[in-house]
C-alpha cells in the first residue's frame, strides 16, 4: 500500500503549498521559503509516485475504470438526398 501512502503525501504536500502560496502573494518572506522547499519535496514524491503506480499498473493492481456512456440518438436528416 505504498502507492496509496505516496498518494496521501502529494495531497498533503499540496494543500500545505496551496496556502502557503496566498501568503507569499501578501509579502510573507517565510512561507516563500516554505513553498520552495515544498517544491524540491514535491519533485522528490512525484518521481516515487512515477514509479509506483507503473509498477501497479504493470501487476494489475491499477485498473481505469471505464465509464459507461448511453447510446447518443441519432437525429434523422429532413432532407432526402
Amino acid at each position: 500500500m505504498a502507492l496509496i501512502d505516496t498518494m496521501n503525501q502529494m495531497t498533503n504536500l499540496l494543500e500545505g503549498l496551496s496556502r502557503d502560496l496566498v501568503k507569499v502573494q501578501r509579502g510573507n518572506k517565510a512561507a516563500a521559503q516554505r513553498v520552495r522547499i515544498g517544491t524540491i519535496k514535491l519533485t522528490k514524491i512525484g518521481k516515487g509516485f512515477r514509479k509506483e503506480s507503473m509498477q501497479a499498473e504493470k501487476s494489475g493492481r491499477l485498473k481505469k475504470k471505464t465509464l459507461k456512456r448511453p447510446k447518443s440518438k441519432k437525429k434523422k436528416s429532413r432532407f432526402v438526398a
